[in-house]
């Protein structure tokens, strides 16, 4: 039950720790670490099952739409989107598993579905985190190979795209299951309302899975990323310099009319550098939270622990909002078939938006439901 009021000013006044309220067939996952803490108010518990429900509802609606528009779009059909329609997918199933849970255990102010959900919870987390970290990855390494190599590069192809998409999720259910064989462990953190590895135990077997899935799972992907973007800037500041300079000996404003195609990709460009950036912001934190668990004596508190782990999941909503306000061609779909949703109607540029795919052809218009 919530305590509210003067029970739990007699709570705290009790010498409870935050611990205390975990249910007994739970306590042996309980860090020690855990006991220092009182219980927190149970404002804080409202506002974080607010906020997480918030969440899960724009997921779900943000991410369902994206995979109905580019499922059922012809235009839209692409290799290359295969990539954006898994990275939906994963954001969409992570909020539906994870945020009903928290939102009820925020209600009771302490985990209620026993260890065995426990886990379970903490494994979809690690599961669609990890794979929405390397499917950006390759949608990086797409673009990568459309705008710098060029006609140079590979075109991607239906299957190539499918085989990447099954190496992220082989991927990722790899390191997901390693806790279950005594790799480290799923835990209850923070303020037991939700579960996650186990970055408090110090021993060097437990925490070497931590160091070696934050060099796999975030740093190799980060640098990764960098690299791809670095490049396609590059390449997009030189091609902008030399556009800028042939109309100057032409005399005229702007070639942008006679370079559809490399316009249209560095748009693309800047909209995925955008989703990476507000990854990072996401994940960087919970990162932070981990390797100060075991690596430093920090004062690791339980509402920063849960805030940064809400962070994570706040990644699941980025896609959708960055994709409807910023891809031509998505966003013409969308109007055809939600005009309401389309604030302002769409670009003039739509038409021209070729298909978001390892190779920039002829655009088609979106066919209409």
């Amino acid at each position: 039950m919530a305590l509210t009021g003067p029970v739990f000013e007699a709570y705290r006044g009790a010498n409870m720790t935050v611990a205390d309220s975990v249910l007994p067939d739970m306590l042996h996952l309980i860090d020690p670490h855990w006991y220092k803490y009182p219980p927190m108010n149970p404002l804080w518990h409202a506002i974080l099952g607010f906020v997480i429900g918030v969440l899960g509802v724009i997921s779900f609606c943000g991410n369902g739409m994206v995979l109905y528009i580019f499922g059922t779009t012809k235009a839209l059909r692409s290799p290359s989107n295969l990539l954006v329609m898994n990275l939906a997918l994963s954001d969409f199933l992570m909020m539906i598993v994870m945020s009903p849970p928290m939102v009820i255990n925020c209600l009771y102010e302490t985990w209620v579905f026993g260890p065995l959900m426990c886990e379970l919870y903490a494994m979809a987390g690690s599961l669609f985190g990890c794979g929405d970290i390397w499917t950006m990855v390759f949608i990086a390494m797409d673009r990568y190979n459309v705008i710098v190599k060029g006609l140079a590069g590979k075109p991607l192809t239906t299957s190539t795209a499918l085989l990447r998409i099954v190496f992220v999720w082989t991927f990722a259910t790899v390191w997901t299951v390693a806790p279950l064989f005594g790799w480290n462990r799923y835990v209850p953190e923070g303020n037991m309302t939700s579960c996650g590895t186990d970055y408090l135990n110090r021993e060097w077997f437990s925490a070497s899975y931590l160091v070696v899935y934050g060099i796999f799972v975030y740093f190799i992907p980060l640098f990764s990323i960098c690299f791809a973007y670095y490049f396609i800037l590059s390449a997009v500041f030189v091609h902008e310099k030399a556009m800028r300079e042939q109309a100057k000996k032409m005399n005229v404003a702007s070639l942008r009319s006679e370079d559809k195609a490399q316009s249209t990709e560095c748009k693309l460009a800047k909209v995925a550098l955008v989703t990476i950036s507000l990854w990072c912001m996401a994940w960087t934190p919970y990162l932070i939270i981990n390797f100060s668990g075991i690596f430093m004596s920090a004062d690791i508190s339980p509402l920063t622990t849960i805030w940064c782990s809400l962070f994570a999941k706040a990644s699941t909503v980025y896609n959708p909002i960055v994709y409807g306000i910023s891809h031509p061609k998505y966003r013409a779909a969308l109007y055809a078939r939600f005009p309401a949703l389309v604030c302002g109607g769409t670009d003039d540029d739509s038409s021209a938006c070729a298909s978001q795919g390892s190779t920039s052809t002829e655009a088609e218009k979106p066919e209409k439901a």
